[in-house]
């Protein structure tokens, strides 16, 4: 079966896709992906519809947190992708702390429609991410992936995990925690991979 596959930055037009594609839910417990974006007492708070309204609100302000990969115009997959200060969590965290001073867009999350999961959407979606970071000026995009060692629910892996992002071009940097690396690819801001598809997929 072949599927035409495209993507889209996550934005006022696109806000229904993303929200069909999250659910009633908010994909996970309420999450609605702002968990890196608040700190955790206020993330805890807004559970539900205080943190799809945040969300809302960066996409009606054209903030655009994140991309989101659709097969025959339907959307499947999201990863938020962002530069790196825009994640208060991360600024906190011991074992991803910056690796250097060089400036870097972070991606943060992935979700699959769980119906379309098994079928490389998360590398796909990745390398949409890539794209999209590279034409807003991005040079590194940086992932926080996990190194499992027995398969995991998706809702423990929403980080990604690390054959994906290798599969992707990422290369591991540095790591501080044993499952926890932190990785890199760098690209040529404002200048598109060229693919060798046109984006038919099967």
């Amino acid at each position: 079966m072949t599927r035409t596959r495209n993507w889209k930055p996550l934005n006022r037009e696109t806000w229904d896709d993303f929200e069909a594609l999250f659910g009633p839910r908010g994909a996970c417990g309420g999450c609605w992906c702002m968990t890196w974006r608040l700190p955790p007492a206020e993330f805890r708070a807004n559970s539900g519809a205080g943190n799809r309204a945040a969300m809302r609100a960066l996409a009606d302000a054209g903030r655009e947190p994140g991309v989101l990969l659709y097969e025959d115009g339907r959307a499947v997959a999201w990863c938020a992708v962002a530069p790196r200060e825009q994640y208060v969590r991360l600024a906190k965290s011991r074992v991803l702390a910056p690796v250097d001073e060089e400036k870097v867009w972070s991606v943060s999350c992935f979700f699959v429609n769980k119906k379309a999961r098994g079928r490389g959407l998360s590398v796909a979606v990745l390398e949409a991410a890539v794209e999209f970071a590279r034409s807003r000026g991005a040079t590194i995009v940086e992932g926080y992936p996990k190194q499992l060692e027995a398969k995991l629910p998706a809702a423990f892996v929403w980080t990604g995990v690390l054959p994906a992002f290798v599969r992707a071009g990422f290369s591991e940097v540095l790591r501080r925690s044993p499952k926890r690396p932190i990785v890199r690819r760098a690209v040529t801001a404002g200048a598109p991979r060229k693919r060798k598809n046109s984006g038919a997929e099967k």
